[in-house]
């Protein structure tokens, strides 16, 4: 797609770049800073598509930001409170205006925390399978997007980029960070979620399930970072057309997954492996759109 708002990847002279990830540029202030671009970049199956979702990472910056302030009092996290315009030159603000985070760097865990409160994706695959899902055991006769008795946490160790995360139980989880931490994750994640969901659904909005990145501060204080509850990172859904045993429409980039299981490369199926195909105009704005009105039913008047 070519537009001049979209920012496939952000290009700062004034800062050192240390990473570039599926969606946001990571630049290094001092020693103790970063400064998180969020581009226009989008990636479904752990594959960064080649063409960006126009206004995307603004949209992103916005809702993280929102939940941020909303959710501090349960656990703290990564910001420093000041305008991320103020560490880059004066020609590069229009790259992060709107679409940065100037954070405190940390010392990030090696897994990502995953709440799931309602059966879908994987997770309903897996429960067909045998009744569990990343190891947790559920009752039987649950439905694809059925409500689960309580969220349940399955955490997953992170993957290089084009790499898929891997669901792992709790006990390895513990055996990587240690059994206190793990257990400290774990029910900050579940009481992030069930706080954010309850919220959510005020707002005519589900979140089926989500995922959270912690980090330690210099102190060893356990420190919320990264972006939460975004499309990116959850599975929202419209409680108005809601329907248990159906898969909902939802404000995520499931729009754009669906579109890839109908794709063709050179005439085959698209085999979820970079390169992604090219994806159409019609299914950028459409995919926008979702994220759109995602951020404007949670936040309007809130």
């Amino acid at each position: 797609m070519t537009s001049p708002t979209a920012l496939l990847e952000s290009r700062l002279h004034s800062l050192p770049l240390l990473a570039r990830g599926k969606v946001r540029d990571n630049y290094a202030v001092g020693s103790d800073r970063l400064l998180m671009v969020a581009s226009d970049r989008i990636s479904a199956f752990d594959v960064v598509m080649g063409q960006p979702i126009p206004g995307k990472g603004a949209l992103l910056t916005r809702m993280a930001l929102f939940w941020f302030d909303k959710l501090s009092h349960i656990v703290p996290n990564h910001l420093t409170g000041q305008a991320p315009e103020s560490v880059v030159a004066p020609d590069e603000v229009a790259q992060v205006a709107g679409r940065a985070m100037l954070v405190k760097r940390l010392k990030p865990l090696p897994v990502e925390a995953v709440v799931r409160g309602y059966l879908a994706g994987s997770g309903w695959k897996e429960y067909q399978q045998n009744s569990q899902v990343c190891g947790v055991p559920l009752p039987p006769g649950l439905k694809n997007a059925s409500r689960l008795p309580t969220p349940i946490f399955t955490p997953a160790t992170k993957a290089e980029q084009g790499d898929h995360d891997e669901n792992i139980p709790f006990e390895r989880m513990a055996d990587i960070i240690g059994p206190n931490l793990a257990t400290q994750v774990r029910d900050v994640a579940i009481r992030l979620y069930t706080e954010a969901a309850a919220y959510a659904l005020t707002r005519g909005i589900i979140i089926a399930d989500t995922k959270f990145e912690f980090g330690l501060d210099e102190t060893g204080r356990l420190t919320l970072m990264d972006e939460i509850l975004t499309p990116d990172s959850s599975r929202f859904w419209p409680v108005d057309s809601y329907r248990e045993g159906e898969n909902p429409p939802s404000f995520d980039k499931q729009f754009l997954r669906d579109w890839l299981e109908t794709a063709t490369v050179n005439g085959k199926p698209w085999p979820k492996v970079a390169p992604a195909p090219d994806v159409p105009d019609a299914v950028a704005a459409a995919t926008a759109e979702r994220y759109r009105q995602a951020l404007d039913a949670l936040t309007a008047s809130a």
